[in-house]
């Protein structure tokens, strides 16, 4: 049965709201997009620790922008090296964000795996940018982590099926990390979000990180509904997800229904998603079935950026200072979660923001201008689209056309 698509409230359709009026649709792109590489530049500097290391590390809990692990030593120091993660600066998940912005820039309609093979590898091959963390413009290719460079190996020198390519890769949230602007164009339609992601992330992964893909755009266009709450968030993502992403989804909500703080939450969370999580308790040494393809696990980071929204209620700084606080790969975490709580219409912080953007020299605004314009124009087509369809089905004896 094919999920329905979520109702707006009458209470947030009308012109008297009694209230603030709700957030634009160009409100949450903003929000979704500036939140996630906000999210991603605060995880960044301690991905891959526990919340005890990151607390004794830093005299207790994140609170804000920090800078790398190894201090000034981070150009050597294992086992990060040579990446400046911290200090305000984007990893992979907001480049490979904004890459896949600048294929619907080009495309201008939705998009499918084959896109992802025309457009978006040529791009990390052939176009140098700016690259925070190695302090240098090259090739987006020589930043990426290797589950990213598959698509490169597979598809520009494979020539493999673009729909097949992500099988074999490792199973991660690679993919399902740069998904929040296919949310964004389908904004207040999860399922049809996640049919696309789904498409266009077969490009990249397989099994449950395709799946995280495609639930975590659902997430996104679910949270971009008007009247939209967490809990709508999550109930639009169990209504579509399957396998272990729904089991664990479910499990870590579960458990972060009873929490409003997320110092008390890490330790439960933690416990929660354990059971569907490949990698085991030590994330810099996995497990030797890590990352295999399961119907039965999950990534870790999907679950636990939905459980942080709940906690959080929200608030856009709680979730991400959760979701960083909570270690291990935290900057995905804190991206997923910053994209969720902005296109909610949390505000994000000014002050993080801005200093990430300077940081990165980077314009975390105009990615969001460009994606407002062309989800309004595939947002168009998709209409044209459907009155033709309904005008044969008519013809062929159906409903009559609704106009």
């Amino acid at each position: 049965m094919t999920p329905e698509e979520p109702k707006v409230p009458e209470e947030v359709t009308g012109e008297e709201s009694g209230g603030p009026p709700p957030p634009t649709l160009d409100e949450r792109i903003t929000g979704a997009l500036v939140g996630a590489a906000v999210g991603d530049a605060l995880g960044g500097p301690v991905e891959g620790y526990s919340p005890d290391q990151i607390a004794e590390r830093h005299g207790g809990r994140i609170h804000g922008v920090v800078g790398p692990w190894h201090g000034d030593d981070w150009r050597t120091a294992r086992p990060i090296a040579p990446y400046h993660k911290g200090d305000g600066h984007v990893t992979d998940d907001t480049l490979m964000t904004h890459a896949l912005i600048r294929v619907y820039e080009r495309v201008r309609d939705h998009l499918d795996a084959y896109a992802i093979a025309g457009h978006l590898v040529p791009d990390l091959m052939t176009n140098p940018r700016w690259i925070p963390e190695l302090q240098t413009e090259t090739l987006p290719l020589h930043r990426v982590f290797l589950a990213e460079k598959w698509l490169v190996a597979r598809l520009a020198y494979g020539h493999v099926d673009p729909r097949e390519a992500g099988v074999g890769n490792i199973v991660n949230c690679g993919a399902a990390m740069y998904m929040a602007p296919v949310g964004l164009v389908n904004a207040a339609g999860p399922a049809a979000a996640y049919a696309e992601a789904l498409d266009v992330a077969g490009a990249h992964q397989s099994s449950y990180g395709r799946e995280a893909a495609g639930v975590f755009a659902a997430a996104v266009a679910a949270a971009a509904t008007p009247g939209a709450t967490p809990d709508s968030v999550v109930t639009a993502c169990l209504s579509l997800a399957k396998d272990g992403t729904r089991a664990a989804i479910e499990a870590v909500c579960e458990v972060a229904a009873r929490h409003r703080d997320f110092e008390s939450a890490l330790g439960p969370l933690r416990a929660a998603v354990a059971p569907y999580d490949t990698v085991g308790p030590d994330y810099r040494s996995p497990s030797l079935a890590a990352r295999r393809p399961s119907r039965l696990h999950s990534i870790e980071e999907l679950p636990i950026a939905l459980g942080m929204l709940l906690v959080a209620g929200g608030d856009f700084r709680h979730a991400v200072l959760g979701s960083v606080n909570y270690g291990r790969d935290c900057d995905s975490i804190a991206t997923m979660a910053g994209a969720l709580a902005g296109a909610l219409g949390a505000p994000v912080p000014e002050d993080w923001a801005k200093t990430v953007a300077e940081a990165s020299r980077l314009d975390l605004w105009e990615p969001a201008r460009t994606l407002a314009t062309v989800t309004r124009e595939i947002f168009e087509r998709d209409v044209r689209r459907r009155r033709a369809h309904e005008r044969a089905f008519s013809a062929l004896g159906g409903r009559p056309c609704s106009g």
